[in-house]
C-alpha cells in the first residue's frame, strides 16, 4: 500500500508518503500561513524523494481538523482533487484521533485537546484507540466532567488546574507519518471537516450555512 498523507489543519504544512511498511519520505514546515502556497511543492518535492509518481499512489490520507477554515479547506481540497484526478480513494483522519492514536495500547483513557477560538478548547476523549464520543468544544472548566483520564495530550496545557492526576504529554502537531499508517486500513468515508468554530458567514435571514 501506497500512501500520500497531508496535513495542513494547524501550525504547519505536512507531507508523508508511505510504501508498503516503511515512511519513504516526509517533510514538515512549521507555519501559521500560506498552506496554499506551499503544499503541492512539498508534496511534489516529498513524492521525488520516495521515488514514486502521484499515479503509483493507492490512497491519500488527510486531516479533518479540528482547525483554521483556511488551513483545512487547503489540504481538503487538495487531497480531494488529487484523488479525483487519480481516482484514488481519499481517507479523512481527525486531529484529535492521530493525536491520542500512539497510547492506544496504554491503560486507561486518553484525553486529546486542541486549541479552539478564544476560550474554547476542542476535546476527545479515547481508549484503546477507539473514540468514546464526538469531538466537543467548550471552556476548560467543563473538563473535570470527563474524569477518570489518564493522559492528556496535544495542547495539554490548555487543561489547566482541570484533571490535575492526569500525565500530560504535550504535542503540538499530528506525526504526519501516523497520518498514513491509520489510513491504510480505513474504509472510505464522507469527508467531514471539523472547525475551531462554525463559519461567520450567514445566509439571508441570520441563518448560518448547512
Amino acid at each position: 500500500m501506497r500512501v500520500l498523507a497531508l496535513d495542513t489543519c494547524l501550525a504547519a504544512c505536512s507531507v508523508a508518503v508511505l510504501d508498503g511498511d516503511r515512511i519513504a519520505a516526509s517533510a514538515t514546515e512549521a507555519m501559521e500561513r500560506g498552506h496554499q502556497e506551499r503544499l503541492a511543492p512539498l508534496a511534489r518535492e516529498v513524492m521525488e524523494q520516495a521515488g514514486l509518481a502521484f499515479a503509483d499512489l493507492d490512497r491519500i490520507a488527510v486531516t479533518l481538523g479540528p482547525g483554521s477554515f483556511t488551513g483545512l479547506r487547503v489540504g481538503l481540497a487538495f487531497a480531494k482533487g488529487l484523488g479525483l484526478a487519480l481516482g484514488r480513494p481519499v481517507i479523512g483522519l481527525g486531529c484529535l484521533e492521530v493525536l491520542a492514536a500512539p497510547f492506544a495500547g496504554s491503560a486507561g483513557r486518553t484525553l486529546a485537546l486542541l486549541p479552539g477560538r478564544g476560550e474554547a478548547i476542542c476535546s476527545q476523549v479515547f481508549e484503546d484507540g477507539a473514540a468514546l464520543g464526538e469531538p466537543g468544544i467548550g471552556p476548560a472548566s467543563d473538563l473535570d466532567r470527563l474524569s477518570p483520564i489518564a493522559r492528556i495530550v496535544g495542547s495539554a496545557d490548555l487543561a489547566g488546574d482541570a484533571l490535575a492526576g492526569a500525565e500530560r504529554r504535550p504535542s503540538a502537531i499530528p506525526d504526519i507519518a501516523l497520518v498514513a499508517r491509520l489510513a491504510v486500513h480505513r474504509p472510505p468515508a464522507p469527508l467531514v471537516p471539523l472547525y475551531m468554530r462554525p463559519p461567520d458567514a450567514r445566509l439571508p435571514g441570520g441563518l448560518a450555512p448547512p
